[in-house]
């Protein structure tokens, strides 16, 4: 029993990567689209960001099991993750007076936090997650042998961390990056 939760634990931990990495990703290939400028938005300076991995790890753990039920993943991903987005929007205007993104020119926006085109892409991500990336991701993750997995994890997760720490003192700002408020 001991192993099987030990098992599930290191799946979450390596869902979390697969999120944060792919939200790391999909943020930078967005940016040099819109741009034509190789950008990291993200708060830290590693290559994730840490509000896709959450975000797509609670799809996986609290969505699972409407799996067979579309359009309810779909509006339960959206409520969410756009939930998850204004919170974390407010606490970094709030305690740091830095927002990294700002959607006030986008339309039916909530001050600037979130927006309808968000919305519905986090809505979009999250079937996008329950019916593709975690069943990929979990196939990928019992072809890896588990002490190579723990061995990836812990440098992972050490790294992380560290990047948190610093980033906490010296968070990722500049132009194309953060909107400061003062």
């Amino acid at each position: 029993m001991k192993k099987d939760v030990f098992d599930k634990f290191l799946s979450y931990i390596f869902l979390f990567f697969v999120f944060a990495i792919g939200g790391y990703i999909w943020e930078v290939i967005l940016k040099l689209v819109q741009t034509g400028n190789l950008v990291n938005t993200g708060s830290t300076l590693g290559p994730w960001l840490q509000i896709y991995g959450v975000g797509g790890l609670l799809i996986v753990l609290l969505f699972k099991r409407f799996k067979n039920r579309p359009i309810v993943v779909f509006l339960l991903s959206l409520i969410v993750c756009t939930t998850i987005e204004y919170i974390a929007s407010w606490h970094s205007e709030v305690t740091r007076g830095i927002r990294w993104w700002d959607y006030s020119n986008y339309f039916l926006n909530i001050n600037g936090r979130v927006c309808l085109e968000g919305a519905i892409t986090f809505g979009l991500a999250g079937c996008l997650v329950i019916y593709f990336i975690e069943p990929w991701a979990m196939k990928l993750f019992k072809k890896i042998p588990k002490k190579v997995m723990i061995v990836i994890l812990i440098i992972l997760v050490s790294l992380f961390i560290a990047d948190l720490i610093y980033s906490f003192f010296n968070p990722n700002v500049g132009e194309g990056i953060t909107y400061t408020y003062t």
